[in-house]
């Protein structure tokens, strides 16, 4: 029996500020946005993809600054408002004026700021291995994280070839991915190692001025004000080996978003859709066909 076709199309959008945003549209039918993490690329929703572009139209793009969602006009537009602004655009260019959107890690503040500015355009919300607030303070405290973030992007100022090289180099090799992996971003037994490594070289290619941006508004965010305004139905995944944002935050989540799902998946990593997408995707698959 040959495969299911599924149509797929490509194309460019210019956000507001004139931002060329990419996307990419699979299959046909009620729309799903997945959105990714910082630094990261579509391809860690390929099996959600493949899954879903059967009976939904998939819908994905590079989050601006990212890979071919460049250049950026004007670097002081690397914040959620225009992130926002971005993901409602996409949807009024393909013609929808509501979806249900799907977001890993740093794509549930994403989901979370621009629910607060356009909350008509969701349909639903599905909030995987996320937060409410900068992770960063409760994980490492910011006594370190800060003055280290704003050393480097000092010291990249005054020599940014040097700092672009010596970025490439510590994200761009094998034992940068197996650390990735160890420190709970992966599980490195159940997820494809190739997984790990294109993740590790989209990291390495982004800007290092456009992820110094993005890490800033991380360092300061914070929407728990946003959470009991919520009233779309709500599905938030959690896994319980995930080191970078514990199940806490999720517990968070949970606690303060009227009616919200919850869903721990068994020895998941940051990357759960990635570790287990055969068991992510059923879950997914059933939240959306109650609340499509």
């Amino acid at each position: 029996m040959s495969a299911q076709f599924v149509e797929k199309k490509t194309g460019y959008y210019q956000a507001m500020d004139g931002t060329p945003i990419y996307y990419e549209v699979h299959g046909k039918g009620e729309p799903i946005v997945f959105i990714y993490g910082i630094a990261c690329l579509m391809n860690h929703w390929h099996p959600q993809v493949e899954f879903f572009s059967k009976t939904h139209q998939v819908i994905l793009f590079d989050i601006r600054g990212h890979h071919k969602s460049v250049p950026v006009k004007n670097l002081e537009n690397m914040t959620f408002e225009h992130l926002a602004f971005d993901l409602k655009g996409l949807l009024n260019h393909l013609g929808h004026k509501s979806a249900h959107v799907v977001g890993h890690s740093f794509g549930v503040p994403y989901q979370l700021k621009t629910f607060e500015q356009f909350p008509e355009i969701f349909k639903t919300l599905t909030l995987i291995n996320g937060f409410a607030r900068n992770p960063l303070k409760k994980l490492f405290g910011l006594e370190f994280v800060e003055p280290l973030f704003q050393f480097i992007k000092a010291q990249h100022a005054k020599a940014p070839d040097l700092w672009n090289s010596l970025w490439r180099a510590m994200v761009d090799n094998p034992v940068a991915f197996q650390v990735a992996a160890l420190s709970g971003g992966f599980n490195i037994k159940l997820t494809q190692f190739k997984d790990i490594e294109m993740y590790g070289r989209g990291v390495s290619r982004l800007e290092l001025p456009l992820f110094f941006r993005l890490f800033e508004q991380l360092l300061n965010f914070d929407a728990t004000n946003v959470l009991p305004s919520i009233d779309k139905p709500t599905l938030i995944i959690a896994g319980d080996r995930d080191f970078l944002t514990p199940p806490s935050y999720q517990k968070e989540l949970v606690d303060q978003i009227t009616g919200a799902e919850y869903v721990l998946v068994p020895y998941g990593s940051h990357c759960c859709q990635l570790d287990f997408p055969e068991f992510m995707n059923l879950k997914l698959r059933d939240f959306l066909s109650r609340h499509h």
